[in-house]
């Protein structure tokens, strides 16, 4: 959720909380039938409390605190640009605090074959706008979106803890494209490969990528994992 850019009239909005039940309202605002998909609280990494997530997983949503070190491997990883799938649909970050937003833009965008919108919803309209722009473009237009802007203020205020926008936890997006389990975080240059994975395997998948950045941060406790999965 941390600001994302330095320009004096960068946009900033307050953040989104880490609640299933604000981000499920959000999304079925803005076009996702609520008997499409739903987001549920992940309680724990362990084999015992990851089989109780709801299947299919669709996508993994994960919050934690940004640190010096996080920082520092993120630009290491700018430094170091891959080649990935066409068919991940990813934006940048142009707006600070968007972060839970555009982690679930990543989350909805990547599924569009797998879930039906809403006709004429937001959801169906913004999809089609920016099906063939480029991240950067993408980012321009979600700036530039009076609806999108508003529904995340209104969902941004319906959490259970007061908003501000003087955070510093970030949000990022764990999905499985064309095989490859991909991290998906609007302040990187692209999207992470973690190697092989499937949609029946992502929720594993993303739990031992998502076990590794926790270990690297041992004294914080201000982790959050999000599933989005498919209705039945």
């Amino acid at each position: 959720m941390a600001a994302v850019d330095e320009r004096p009239s960068a946009k900033r909005w307050l953040p989104l909380e880490a609640n299933p039940d604000v981000m499920n309202q959000f999304l079925w605002g803005l076009g996702l039938p609520a008997e499409e998909a739903e987001c549920y609280d992940v309680y724990g990494l362990d084999d015992e409390l990851l089989a109780m997530v709801p299947q299919p997983v669709l996508a993994v949503l994960f919050l934690y605190p940004l640190t010096a070190q996080s920082e520092e491997e993120r630009r290491l990883q700018d430094n170091d640009k891959k080649e990935f799938s066409k068919n991940v649909y990813f934006m940048k970050q142009t707006v600070g605090n968007a972060c839970g937003t555009i982690g679930l833009l990543h989350a909805v965008g990547n599924v569009t074959s797998e879930i039906k919108f809403q006709a004429d919803s937001f959801f169906d309209k913004f999809y089609k706008s920016t099906a063939n722009l480029d991240p950067q473009e993408r980012a321009a237009f979600l700036e530039n979106d009076k609806e999108m802007e508003v529904a995340h203020s209104v969902a941004a205020s319906a959490g259970d803890t007061e908003a501000t926008d003087d955070v510093n936890d970030h949000f990022i997006c764990f999905t499985c494209v064309d095989g490859e389990l991909y991290e998906l975080d609007g302040r990187k240059s692209g999207p992470i490969s973690h190697g092989a994975s499937s949609p029946s395997s992502l929720l594993l998948d993303a739990a031992k990528v998502i076990r590794g950045m926790i270990q690297k941060n041992p004294e914080s406790l201000n982790f959050n994992v999000i599933a989005f999965s498919k209705k039945a």
